[in-house]
């Protein structure tokens, strides 16, 4: 579990150190972000996670933070589907669930996120083989969803 803790740490703290096409979406507002989320942009929407997380530029809020997570992870944004592998195997704000935590991190390391497919590993080994297979099901259906946020 040592694994999940470093990888949320991780993708929180390099979170703020990013840019997408040029656009350092670390630096805006939430003023800025929230349009761009709400229009669809899954890098917005990701920050938006961040920003409610830690409590920059509005008030604490895991549960917005986790929708805003889960909102871009369903677009197929690898950061994103790795907080919520780390969420649901460390159960932090959500119910401890070891199929989804193993179904975002194997999606994610699809994505060619090492610590991802590290921490699914690590996951692996306090699962059932149905369990495992249920998850690997998850991840094989799984089709990014290109809409905007329905609140």
């Amino acid at each position: 579990m040592r694994i999940l803790n470093y990888l949320l740490i991780a993708v929180l703290l390099l979170s703020g150190c990013g840019s997408v096409f040029g656009q350092d979406y670390s630096k805006k507002s939430v003023k800025e972000l929230l349009p761009l989320a709400e229009q669809g942009d899954s890098e917005a929407q990701f920050y938006l996670g961040v920003a409610y997380n830690n409590g920059r530029g509005v008030r604490k809020n895991q549960q917005k933070a986790f929708w805003w997570w889960r909102v871009a992870a369903a677009q197929g944004h690898a950061r994103s589907q790795s907080v919520l592998g780390a969420m649901y195997g460390l159960g932090q704000g959500v119910p401890k669930d070891y199929v989804l935590a193993y179904n975002w991190l194997n999606l994610s390391a699809a994505q060619g996120e090492k610590d991802a497919a590290e921490a699914r590993d690590d996951i692996a080994k306090r699962m059932t083989p149905s369990q495992i297979q249920e998850a690997q099901t998850l991840a094989r259906e799984f089709k990014p969803k290109k809409e905007k946020p329905k609140k």
